[in-house]
């Protein structure tokens, strides 16, 4: 799943009331654009590999839809036509996952793995959300060290204390009130939701359809709720928990379970005769050796020269587990670190993403993490969090219920998170490994709980973070495609073994 940050706490109520408590006024409005749609100057799209057919083009929308004739943003989106104008039905918005990530290219990459019929369908949208990219972007300047993994993700110190997790929270949220500027206030996944929209009027369509995965189920599940009569056919892909009391703090707290629910089956992998990366005889023993290693390295920390931080302690090792979980494919890296650990070496140190697409996309995910709903402020809340988890959950340290750069962030939200309800049309298929680090399926359930009969959910029995066309089966492909296509879901929730 990949995470983000900030909130608003008494905005205007009357404020608040406008933009969540009306999506059919905001709909009504969006009717009259998709009636007629701006003139959008599509040209030829920034970077490499991308496919000739892929164009660009750009849309201004309020930075803040409670001042709606006030400071400007641009949103920049792109879109491959479908492939037969006499099939095409629409627009499939591919909704990107993070927070901090964006779907520009997707159309390019992701999209043409889709099956023929799918392409003949729709037209594929991809966008930057605010704040990303090559929409209006911000950056917060962060130091060096805070773009390392384990400063946004809450990794807690080995003693379980959160002290330099609080320090880090400061010194980041005041580089973002320095140098965010006035956007970084206004980057949620309700505004996310509402650009969505404003997209969808500029296209002049009168509904949409999407793709979205892990992080981008919720922003689907959003825009499903202020703009249920928008929607058309909505796959949500590797899901999180709606939980609109907590949010983002109840996703970070399903790694404890994802990890669980995950370790096993890399730890067979790692055990299996003739495998040459095999770290030991039995699941049982990678399980203890891991643990083992970790602790080691919390007390003696390996030197790992050009890494950020510069050394393999036990936090990064814990974390380099969890990114090794997402993905199958990604057991040797994580089995070589361990015999090398072993060893009381380190492999090469992994290569960053440029300097400053990593503060780009660090300062969205603090701010949608953030101002999504406000965070505990107490480090003795956070602690006593750790010690349950650690007890329960040796895998991940804690770290589920650690301190982000959210309990020290400088703005209140905006206005209430988004409560997921089972109002409203009935226009979503849910699609969900059984094993997910990210999203774990007890998640997964929540959400298709709250959508109720608005949904109905492909569980796969798989292994990885996100299911369609990834790391699921053709079972639950043929099923999301099925419906892409025809409209047709299963008429109950379904397994694919």
């Amino acid at each position: 799943m990949t995470r983000t940050k900030r909130f608003a706490a008494l905005f205007a109520a009357s404020a608040a009331v406008l933009s969540l408590a009306v999506p059919l006024a905001t709909a009504s409005a969006s009717t009259a654009a998709s009636a007629r749609p701006p003139h959008l100057d599509w040209t030829a799209c920034e970077g490499t590999d991308l496919d000739p057919r892929q164009e660009c083009a750009t849309i201004e929308v309020p930075m803040d839809y409670a001042d709606p004739r006030g400071k400007k943003i641009t949103l920049a989106f792109s879109r491959i036509p479908a492939e037969n104008p006499k099939t095409r039905r629409g627009a499939l918005f591919m909704i990107p996952g993070g927070p901090g990530g964006g779907s520009l290219d997707q159309p390019s990459d992701k999209g043409l793995k889709l099956p023929q019929d799918v392409r003949d369908t729709y037209d594929l949208i991809g966008f930057d959300p605010r704040g990303y990219g090559r929409s209006t972007p911000v950056s917060c300047d962060f130091q060096r060290g805070d773009l390392a993994r384990t400063k946004l993700i809450p990794w807690p110190a080995p003693d379980g204390s959160v002290a330099e997790s609080m320090t880090t929270a400061r010194r980041m949220s005041e580089a973002c009130a320095r140098n965010g500027g006035p956007l970084i206030q206004h980057i949620s996944t309700a505004n996310e939701a509402r650009d969505l929209d404003r997209i969808r009027a500029a296209l002049g369509e009168r509904k949409i359809s999407a793709w979205a995965d892990s992080y981008g189920t919720y922003v689907g599940a959003v825009y499903n709720q202020l703009f249920p009569h928008r929607t058309d056919r909505f796959v949500l892909d590797s899901n999180g928990t709606p939980d609109h009391v907590r949010v983002h703090r109840a996703w970070f707290a399903g790694f404890e379970v994802g990890a669980e629910d995950n370790f096993p089956e890399f730890a067979r992998w790692a055990s299996r005769p003739g495998n040459p990366d095999r770290v030991a005889g039995t699941a049982a023993e990678v399980r203890r050796l891991f643990l083992r290693l970790a602790g080691r390295l919390d007390r003696e920390p390996l030197p790992w020269p050009g890494a950020n931080p510069e050394e393999l302690n036990g936090n990064v090792f814990r974390q380099t587990m969890l990114d090794g979980l997402y993905d199958p494919d990604d057991y040797p890296a994580l089995a070589r670190l361990m015999l090398a650990a072993r060893k009381g070496t380190v492999p090469p140190p992994p290569q960053a993403p440029p300097a400053a697409v990593l503060q780009n996309a660090i300062a969205v995910t603090a701010a949608t993490l953030c101002n999504d709903v406000a965070w505990p402020r107490s480090a003795v809340a956070y602690e006593k969090g750790i010690a349950e988890s650690r007890a329960a959950f040796p895998l991940t340290g804690g770290m589920p219920r650690g301190a982000t750069v959210c309990a020290a962030w400088p703005y209140a939200p905006k206005e209430p998170p988004v409560r997921i309800t089972d109002r409203g049309p009935s226009t979503v298929l849910m699609i969900q490994n059984r094993r997910d680090v990210a999203t774990p399926l007890s998640g997964a359930l929540e959400l298709r709980e709250a959508l109720g009969r608005r949904a109905v959910m492909v569980t796969v029995n798989s292994t990885g973070h996100e299911a369609y066309l990834a790391n699921g089966n053709a079972c639950g492909d043929r099923t999301v495609s099925h419906f892409l296509v025809t409209g047709q879901r299963p008429t109950r929730d379904v397994v694919c073994d």
